[in-house]
């Protein structure tokens, strides 16, 4: 008896952990796009760029502190040379072991590197937008690659049912046939047509598995070969209730957020900050230095001839320095205007650039727009026409049981129903998928993407 409970209760945990499994195993769209965007390769590179962008952000303005540096030089002098303690010619060999410290700071330079900061930061800025841009079209990736699995789906179910038909069909011809109702080559047409659907049965299921490999690949699941999506179509859409949809009012809405145009603005203004820069360099610059030196000279020696000490010379042959520095440009081969040149039309490309992001995503949501017109239309008209095709399909099906038609007759009766199917159930996911990218344009969280 005991026994007999523990066996109970194991199965039943079984059961229990392997139904929460399975469960864990159905994919939302939801989980797809986050699961995609956190494993994406290709996103690497573009948060690898958003992180040189910022450092160079951050270095441009580490560029405002002074410079520092320290040298230090151990030199054995042979032959003819210049004595550095009496500044005597001589020819005796000796060895120097000078150091120094200087700095400088650029007090003017034309705003150069106030500008430059300026454009550094729009670019890291920019870095930023396009990498969220590729987190969004990725996740449209998945979102159409989720849909093309639903479809797929729905293709083989419609596959199945008609399947399950013509297998019915067959049985009844078999029945007709011993009965001496009907004769056997009338089995032939019923298994032709049997054979058919088993074919277009295991067309949609390689489809179906083709579609699956296309969502694994763009959420780059590893070691996966199948994969269960968690998916409802609705019979009756409610995609469709905008009436009044314009593209001017979906465009200006996606115009203020959508990050590929903030990212070409943000270029654009670097462009401009660019130019300042480089007008920069037309103006003279004025920098301040100043440093310390020292060294140990084996020249240096006492009355006696004795070379002084390191610690003595560190100390007694110190010497300091200050001073400011003005350059003007006069002429170089016009290489600074030239450079301001080069920046004003890398400017106006930006600038350029930018008409074309909007134009494009302008002419998009005219597409976009014009679909969901047509859809509106495509929607109900399909469903009645399924429902039409299915009473046919019916009639159909009872006269050929009576023998009122032949074979052939209750194919083409029945595929037409299947093909009615098959293009509501496209029409229905183009409506999600339209409708899912309209609202991404005006703003609503279709994906949650940080």
């Amino acid at each position: 008896m005991n026994m007999n409970i523990k066996i109970k209760v194991v199965a039943i945990l079984f059961f229990l952990v392997t139904t929460r499994s399975s469960a864990q195993e159905k994919w939302t769209l939801e989980d797809c796009v986050t699961y995609a965007i956190g494993h994406n390769l290709q996103l690497n590179d573009f948060e690898y760029t958003e992180q040189s962008g910022r450092e160079s952000y951050r270095q441009s303005i580490r560029d405002l502190l002074p410079n520092l540096n320290g040298e230090s030089a151990y030199t054995v002098n042979f032959g003819r040379s210049t004595d550095p303690f009496t500044n005597d010619v001589v020819t005796s060999d000796f060895f120097q072991n000078p150091f120094s410290l200087n700095s400088s700071i650029d007090l003017f330079q034309g705003f150069q590197k106030i500008n430059a900061i300026k454009t550094t930061k729009f670019l890291y800025k920019a870095t930023q937008q396009e990498t969220l841009q590729q987190k969004y079209l990725l996740a449209f990736r998945v979102m159409q690659a989720f849909s093309n699995i639903q479809f797929f789906e729905g293709l083989t179910a419609i596959s199945k049912e008609q399947l399950v038909v013509s297998q019915s069909n067959y049985d009844l011809v078999e029945k007709r046939i011993e009965l001496g109702l009907m004769a056997g080559a009338d089995l032939y047409e019923a298994e032709s047509l049997l054979l058919a659907d088993k074919l277009n049965v295991t067309q949609s299921e390689n489809q179906l598995a083709g579609a699956k490999l296309q969502l694994i690949q763009e959420m780059n699941l590893e070691e996966v070969s199948d994969i269960d999506i968690l998916s409802g179509i609705e019979e009756k859409s409610e995609l469709m209730n905008d009436t009044n949809l314009g593209s001017d009012a979906v465009y200006s809405k996606a115009r203020a957020f959508l990050p590929m145009i903030k990212a070409q603005e943000l270029r654009a203004k670097a462009a401009r900050k660019q130019v300042a820069v480089a007008r920069g360099g037309m103006y003279p610059s004025l920098i301040a230095f100043a440093g310390i030196g020292t060294g140990y000279f084996e020249t240096t020696r006492d009355t006696l001839g004795k070379t002084l000490p390191f610690r003595e010379q560190f100390r007694d042959n110190t010497s300091q320095y200050i001073g400011v520095r003005l350059r003007v440009p006069i002429s170089n081969g016009w290489s600074a205007r030239s450079r301001v040149k080069q920046a004003k039309i890398e400017r106006l490309r930006a600038e350029n650039n930018l008409d074309v992001q909007e134009q494009v995503l302008f002419q998009e949501i005219q597409l976009l727009v014009q679909d969901y017109n047509s859809l509106l239309l495509e929607l109900e008209q399909s469903a009645q026409n399924v429902k039409a095709q299915r009473l046919a399909f019916t009639i159909a099906q009872k006269r050929y049981s009576k023998g009122l038609i032949n074979a052939i007759e209750l194919f083409t009766a029945k595929n037409l129903f299947a093909n009615a199917q098959n293009i509501n159930l496209q029409v229905r996911l183009r409506s999600e998928v339209n409708k899912s990218t309209l609202d991404f344009y005006k703003g609503l969280p279709v994906f949650n993407i940080n």
